[in-house]
């Protein structure tokens, strides 16, 4: 949970300091007020790139010095704060009790689960977004995760480019090949191993839910699926330099979701279909996240309630009301309505923060 976050330059927030409480905190505004600059202020405190997946530089207030800082305080009075400095404004640091720390120790401190509008059509894009998602989801059960997945893309990169020079007739070292090959394979069957143990716990979390307003999903790992790697890299280098990259792997992996009461897959199921099969995802994995880590996460849902009938809406708000600290945003205090008074509700006009 966090008590105080601290924004400074920070998209269009010059400065702005928010002491929220337990539970709801409830962001309303015009649209681009700031409500979703103040989210991804938040899930910059968890590793990776945040919500929006922006660059450093793009995120530092326009007007201002060049750099960004995004501070908050958590429950246990840890300290925790990400940002830049104006003189490197594209080096991201990260600081846990003042003391700089690799952006990948955040998950040991806090746990961030989001949803934004971007994704409610994650089930119908490319391979790639549902790995995002699935790397996200795992991450917050298994911190070691992160580790794993940067060091496998170093690997692989590195291999990609010895490749790329073997497709340009050259000679490259194949013991150097041999060596990045197996840390491809070291660290690509720990992320399916992350991964597969993520899913399968997801899975049967929500095969134990009862039919209810959001929709059911069974889940389940397609493509590559821990097959032996670094013989197969091996044997497919040619392959893989005529393709311009590795054709094996954990990369190649995809996440499958079935609409469970339509047996359906949900690609193919309507977009508010898809909404609720996402939104019950979540819901689902931040209970996962709670029972097995004993730390609830901070979920961030921007303009959540906005599509949602009056039923759907409510019973959201009591499953969120047991899941500790959710922030939402809406352009209307009106969605908001159903949830109790002991929410904090603030009301954002461009840079200023009012109590709403």
């Amino acid at each position: 949970m966090i008590t105080r976050l601290v924004l400074t330059d920070f998209r269009n927030h010059a400065a702005a300091t928010i002491a929220p409480g337990g539970g709801f905190v409830v962001l309303t505004g015009e649209n681009g007020a700031g409500k979703t600059n103040i989210l991804e202020a938040i899930s910059l405190l968890a590793p990776g790139r945040g919500l929006r997946r922006a660059s450093p530089g793009e995120m530092a207030r326009q007007g201002g010095n060049g750099g960004f800082g995004v501070a908050a305080t958590l429950a246990d009075d840890v300290e925790i704060a990400t940002g830049t400095q104006s003189t490197a404004p594209e080096r991201r640091l990260v600081r846990v009790q003042g003391a700089g720390v690799a952006a990948t120790a955040l998950g040991d401190w806090v746990t961030i689960i989001w949803l934004t509008p971007a994704m409610d059509r994650i089930f119908a894009e490319a391979a790639s977004e549902r790995r995002r998602f699935l790397d996200r989801l795992t991450l917050a059960l298994f911190p070691a995760h992160a580790v794993h997945a940067n060091r496998y893309e170093a690997a692989m990169r590195a291999r990609n480019r010895l490749l790329a020079d073997m497709a340009q007739g050259g000679r490259p070292d194949t013991g150097w090949l041999a060596a990045l090959e197996a840390q491809m394979a070291e660290h690509g069957h720990a992320i399916h191993e992350a991964r597969q143990a993520l899913v399968t716990l997801l899975a049967e979390r929500l095969a134990d839910q009862p039919p209810g307003p959001f929709a059911r999903a069974s889940l389940s790992l397609e493509g590559w699926c821990g097959a032996a790697l670094a013989p197969a890299l091996a044997a497919g280098r040619r392959r893989d330099a005529a393709a311009g990259r590795a054709l094996d792997g954990p990369h190649r992996t995809d996440l499958s979701v079935i609409h469970c009461d339509k047996q359906q897959a949900a690609a193919l199921c309507s977009t508010g279909e898809q909404k609720a099969l996402l939104l019950g995802l979540v819901l689902a994995h931040a209970g996962l996240v709670a029972d097995h880590t004993g730390r609830a996460p901070v979920l961030l849902l921007d303009e959540v309630a906005a599509h949602l009938d009056p039923a759907r809406r409510a019973a959201l708000f009591d499953r969120l009301g047991m899941m500790g600290q959710v922030w939402l945003t809406g352009t209307e205090a009106a969605p908001f309505t159903a949830i109790g008074p002991d929410a904090t509700r603030l009301h954002i006009d461009g840079k200023i923060l009012t109590l709403a």
